[in-house]
Order: C-alpha cells, then structure tokens, then sequence
C-alpha cells in the first residue's frame, strides 16, 4: 500500500515450491492467489507453503522469494526497484525475528526497511487518535496473530499478542468436522464455510452449507450439511483466546483509561472482524462499543502506508536494523 495510490496488492502469503526444494513453481511465478489456490490440491511433488507461521518468519529463503514477488508486482515494472519498506510486525517477536524480518526484506530489494508493532500500523490505519491522551483500543485479528492494543500519546498503554487467529478459526472447524462428522475437509473448504456461514453470535436467521470432503473411515468423497449453529461452536475455543486477551488488556490498563473507552470503544480490523457478530460477542463480554472498520482487511496495510509517506513526522514510531543493533 502507498498513501498516494492506496492498496496496491492484496495476495495470500503463501508459495507453491517443488517439494524438498526451495525452488517456486511457474517460473517463480507461483506465489500468493496462484499460490493459494492450490492449497490442499497440489500433485506430490509440490508443496503449497506458509512461510509466514504467527507472523513471524518461519522459512527464511522462501520469505525472501515470496517478498521479491511481490515487490517487483507492486512496482509494476520499474518505479519501486529500491523501494523503501515499512513492514508491520507483531508487537510480542523477539529482536532476532526482528532483525530477519529486515534482512529478508532486504535481500528482496528493498533500499531502507522501517518496521512498526501491528497495533500501532491499524490505529493509525483507521484514523484513532493515536498521538493524543486520549485513549483507544484497538484488535487486530490476523492471519496468524491478534493484537490487542490500548493506545495513548503515541504509544501502547497495554498491549497483548496472542497466537490465536484466523488460521486457528479454520484448523478449528477443519477439527470439528473431523471429529463430529467423520469427513476430512481442507482449508480453503474452511474458510469458505467461516466466510459464508460463520458467526460469533447468533444469527436473525441460521443457515446452512454443503460441503465436500473425504470420509475418514472408507477414504471416499463423501458431502455433508453442515449448520452455522455448528461452525458457530467450532469457534468458541479460538474465540475464548482472543476474548481473554481483549480482557487482560482491558484488566491492565490505568483506571484512568477506562472511562475513555467507554467513549471511543473498541475498534476491531483484520481478517477476523469480517466474522459476523463479532462486534456483539465482544460488547456482551466487555460492556464497551465495539466497531467492526468498514475495510478491516487493509487497516494495517494503511496505516504502515501513512508512516512510510511522512518518515520524518512518524519517526518516533518505527525501528530500523541500527535500532536493532
């Protein structure tokens, strides 16, 4: 994302390699939607990988080729060849994840790379206060990662990182179904019954999906119906986690804080948000406001953006390789 142009490229975080090799598939070519696609499908010389596992660098190489990627298709032929990067990361990695993040945005191409905590890149992606006494909460419920932030004069008051999130959400109800209906479905199936028919809360109206899989007991493909009531249950233990450190986050923070948010409320981006009725799952546990943002997905995305169009106001804020030193 830049602040001039906005989302530029918005792909999975996943490469399909040779399996046994580091070598992508296509040419180098097969990465992110190509990539994603072939998630639970590939022949068994290729594997679709995750490189990226808790938001933190799990494959080194893979990473870097998965970064040059998408450097080179964001630049569209020429103008970001040495781009400065500002990379948001999770509040809880350890300073040597740090630094491998920075090397292997490096060694993709990038000129210069900033980086900045998750929870600061979404408060100022959906335009909280950030900088002021005044404060706001913010959950970002990722891919591999939630981070739960009360922000105030420019840094966190209380901050949580947990590694419960949307990945959690699909192995959950991947487990479920496993369990209560003897069929064995992959991730992509997952997330489309999440998307599709998933909710935190209860819905006006329950709904249903048919799904594909394989038997567990013959190995055959076999269909089944699965209910929202059912996907529902599937979710309340990754739900429980993130809730608990929404709640430990809210149990830290200075008594003076509280009666901010009873005013501001509670702002929830990332993939998660998109999960219907989390907004009520929340307020119900909490007695705070709970807003979904309108493009939770991009919240993080536009607000590392913000801080790489004006380096110098937000410098405060982000960490290079000589911070790291």
């Amino acid at each position: 994302a830049s602040e001039a142009k906005g989302i530029i490229l918005d792909e999975p975080s996943v490469v399909a390699v040779y399996k046994g090799t580091n070598e992508v598939i296509l040419d180098g070519l097969g990465v992110g939607v190509e990539a994603y696609a072939m998630l639970g499908k590939t022949p068994t010389n290729i594997e679709a990988v995750r490189p990226l596992k808790g938001g933190v660098i799990a494959d080194f190489e893979i990473t870097e080729k998965l970064l040059r990627y998408f450097l080179q298709k964001a630049s569209d032929g020429g103008s970001l060849r040495k781009p400065r990067v500002v990379v948001a990361v999770p509040s809880g990695i350890t300073t040597v994840e740090r630094r491998a993040v920075i090397n292997s945005a490096e060694r993709a191409g990038a000129r210069k790379v900033y980086l900045v905590d998750e929870p600061m890149a979404a408060g100022l992606g959906v335009d909280l206060p950030i900088t002021e006494a005044e404060g706001s909460m913010v959950v970002d419920i990722g891919g591999g990662t939630t981070e739960v932030a009360i922000l105030a004069l420019g840094g966190p008051v209380t901050v949580k990182s947990v590694k419960v999130a949307g990945d959690d959400c699909d192995e959950a109800i991947i487990s479920y179904i496993r369990k209560n209906h003897n069929l064995q479905i992959g991730p992509q199936t997952s997330e489309e019954l999440k998307k599709t028919i998933g909710s935190a809360a209860s819905l006006e109206t329950e709904k249903s999906m048919e799904i594909a899989g394989r038997d567990t007991l013959n190995l055959m493909p076999r269909k089944a119906v699965i209910t929202s009531e059912e996907v529902r249950e599937a979710l309340q233990e990754p739900l429980s986690q993130i809730l608990r450190a929404v709640l430990d986050c809210l149990e830290e923070a200075p008594p003076e804080i509280g009666s901010d948010l009873l005013e501001s409320g509670i702002t929830v981006v990332g993939g998660g948000a998109l999960l219907p009725g989390l907004d009520t799952f929340i307020t119900e546990r909490t007695g705070l406001p709970c807003t979904i943002d309108d493009e939770p997905m991009t919240a993080v995305a536009r607000g590392t953006a913000r801080f790489l169009e004006d380096l110098d106001l937000y410098s405060g804020f982000l960490s290079d390789g000589e911070d790291l030193a």
